[in-house]
């Protein structure tokens, strides 16, 4: 565990998330004196040569506190605009704040659509690569509150998925998530006394998905649950990830010192490859086909593509290249890839004989329904 921890000083480019109870006070109000000390420890890393990259929360706590309301808003357009009232202030705060220590910030907000389009994830990740890379620039990044919408499941629904998907995004070496909670616990800490901190983890197991609780809080989103969900992303992307208390003092400096601070998430040593991740993470799917057992263990223990005689069942309206999800008979997905058919032509050849598929179809077409090439197995 002690050398696990001591790579995390050779760490180059790092993503650090901080969470709402974090920036905030219980009024909703941002926490100024927090705020320096976070802005300090950045810089600091940013001044001994690393790149670093700020995916935050507060927008709407902020919003909150400037317009001195007593609770969080509720509904989509309060919170939009409450957002919007939020984040000028947000970032008026973190670009003082830097430019005491000479460095430049901007401003990247980011939406679900962004990341699954894949043009937009691309022209994202460009994006982010010449503000680190070649203008030495520190983006602060946070979702676009103010346009999402739930309903068309444009949300990350929290920051700690958007923070993941951003450290994949830019290809970070290390994820640092701070938030009111000190890291993974055996159990709920504020409910079981017996609950002792987990301080590694190296897989993510069911066992481990089983001590996940639903604890939040009235300022922020994100639980347990959406915090193993960005274990996930950053592990298997190959990027290492460190949960831990942001209300600790200098987490950060102690977190890169390699002190046993919070939960470390030991990175997959067979890494997706960027393609991969956004197949499997950031592109959302259209619709689904179900597959028997036969096609489900070829995809897991064969590694095989797909085959239309696999399928039993196609779920939902989808062309030609869109992402969709893979899943068994007891409806668990186990995969995702881009769909070579429509939806329609699948529950038109689904437990059809490759051979057969120029006589049911009338032309000649793919021989797959997801090449192998083009299909992330969830584990």
């Amino acid at each position: 565990m002690l050398d696990n921890r001591a790579k995390l000083k050779e760490a180059s480019r790092i993503v650090v998330k901080v969470g709402t109870s974090t920036l905030t006070y219980s009024s909703g109000r941002l926490n100024l004196k927090q705020m320096e000390k976070l802005v300090r420890q950045l810089a600091d890393l940013y001044n001994a040569g690393k790149e670093v990259i700020l995916v935050t929360s507060g927008a709407v706590g902020a919003g909150v506190g400037r317009l001195g309301l007593k609770a969080r808003p509720r509904t989509i357009p309060e919170r939009q605009a409450v957002a919007a009232v939020g984040q000028g202030l947000l970032m008026q705060v973190y670009t003082k704040l830097f430019s005491e220590y000479g460095i430049n910030t901007a401003q990247i907000l980011l939406t679900r659509e962004d990341m699954s389009n894949r043009r937009r994830y691309l022209n994202a990740r460009n994006t982010l690569l010449m503000l680190v890379d070649e203008y030495r620039v520190l983006p602060v990044i946070n979702e676009n509150d103010t346009v999402a919408t739930e309903e068309l499941q444009l949300r990350f629904g929290d920051n700690d998925t958007l923070a993941a998907l951003v450290a994949g995004l830019v290809g970070a070496d290390l994820l640092i998530l701070l938030s009111d909670i000190e890291g993974l616990f055996t159990g709920d800490p504020h409910k079981d006394d017996q609950a002792t901190l987990i301080p590694e983890v190296k897989e993510i197991s069911p066992s481990i998905w089983a001590v996940a609780g639903e604890a939040g809080t009235e300022r922020g989103t994100g639980g347990m649950i959406t915090k193993l969900e960005a274990a996930r992303i950053a592990t298997r992307s190959g990027i290492m990830m460190v949960l831990a208390s942001g209300e600790e003092p200098n987490s950060i400096t102690r977190i890169m010192e390699g002190e046993p601070l919070g939960t470390v998430f030991l990175p997959n040593q067979e890494a997706l490859v960027q393609r991969e991740q956004w197949i499997a993470f950031a592109g959302q799917p259209h619709g689904a086909v179900v597959i028997d057992p036969g096609a489900v263990a070829a995809l897991l223990q064969g590694k095989k593509s797909l085959l239309p005689s696999g399928v039993s069942a196609v779920q939902g309206e989808f062309g030609v290249g869109d992402i969709i999800r893979v899943l068994d008979q007891a409806g668990k997905e186990i995969a995702r890839g881009l769909s070579n058919f429509s939806s329609e032509e699948i529950n038109k050849i689904k437990g059809v004989n490759t051979a057969r598929l120029p006589e049911v179809l009338g032309y000649k077409t793919y021989e797959e329904v997801i090449h192998r090439n083009n299909l992330v197995c969830r584990e």
